[in-house]
């Protein structure tokens, strides 16, 4: 229970802290060119609380299974969590979508080992992840996108400037 508990903490302190970070309706994120098929701003939050959710439940269920073996566990569940949080900061706080490329690629490999580290633990608690680690690779492209379109010195109309 005590390892539910952490785990349950540590996602919600990662989730108000990049939710603090967050800044969609600034000036500077609204004058980005995105794509076309970056989801309407509800589809956020509509997302994002339900995933919060299994990740708290998953990872909590597989640190339970692992019981005393459970320390890679517990600090991939961390370092996840530090840089799911800090992907708002450094793309959002710092106004950088090149930062936000570097944190999300670091999160989507943190993703993958915590995946594989929770199926070691306990199958259910790995399936629950699974979809934190999709919709992080959906972002992760999405970030990409952004970061593309608004690279310095180009236009997604006119191309690059000489």
């Amino acid at each position: 229970m005590r390892a539910r508990l952490v785990a349950a903490g540590i996602t919600a302190a990662a989730a108000g802290i990049g939710f603090l970070g967050t800044k969609p309706d600034s000036a500077w994120y609204r004058s980005l060119d995105k794509p076309a098929w970056q989801p309407p701003a509800v589809a956020f939050p509509l997302v994002w609380t339900p995933l919060y959710g299994l990740i708290g439940w998953g990872t909590g269920r597989a640190l339970d299974k692992a019981g005393p073996d459970g320390g890679r566990m517990l600090a991939l569940t961390t370092a996840d969590l530090a840089l799911n949080a800090g992907w708002c900061w450094a793309f959002f706080v710092r106004q950088s979508p090149a930062t936000g490329l570097g944190v999300i690629v670091a999160l989507d490999v943190v993703n993958v080992a915590l995946v594989r580290e929770a199926a070691k633990h306990d199958l259910t608690a790995a399936l629950a992840l699974k979809p934190y680690a999709v919709w992080s690779g959906f972002a992760t492209a999405l970030n990409a996108s952004i970061w593309w379109r608004n690279r310095v010195g180009h236009s997604a109309i006119s191309g690059p400037h000489p």
